[in-house]
């Protein structure tokens, strides 16, 4: 194991449905996929017993239904809803597809703990970055 993996998403599939990036990229600490809907595609009603799911529009536009409210979430968005929560996620266009990634886990946050590797070098760039500069 190198400890690292790259991938797309075109690279796990080619149709519609899930592309398992956790198996194909050996991820461990947390559940990840890919999803493709196609247009009009209507998702299923569900929740889960221990994981929550963050859920990126990376193209196209989603239906979400969750606390009684229904919105749709473009490009960029996400959506992030807690494990028993029920939840749908559909694709409201009719004619494009919609691709998700989704991001799932359990028992919380891990508090901040990256270190630079040449904090010299590149602590003040990472201090201006984070400052929106």
């Amino acid at each position: 194991m190198s400890g690292f993996a790259f991938s797309s998403l075109d690279e796990l599939g080619d149709t519609h449905g899930f592309r398992k990036v956790r198996t194909a990229l050996g991820v461990t600490a947390f559940g990840v996929n890919g999803i493709v809907m196609p247009p009009g595609y209507e998702g299923f009603l569900h929740f889960h017993d221990t994981q929550d799911e963050l859920y990126f529009v990376h193209r196209g536009r989603a239906r979400v239904e969750v606390g009684g409210e229904t919105r749709e979430v473009g490009e960029w968005g996400l959506i992030h809803v807690e494990s028993t929560t029920p939840r749908r996620v559909s694709n409201a266009s009719d004619t494009d597809d919609l691709v998700l990634l989704v991001v799932g886990g359990k028992d919380g946050y891990v508090e901040r703990d990256g270190h630079l590797v040449d904090p010299e070098r590149d602590l003040p760039r990472r201090q201006a970055f984070g400052a929106g500069g």
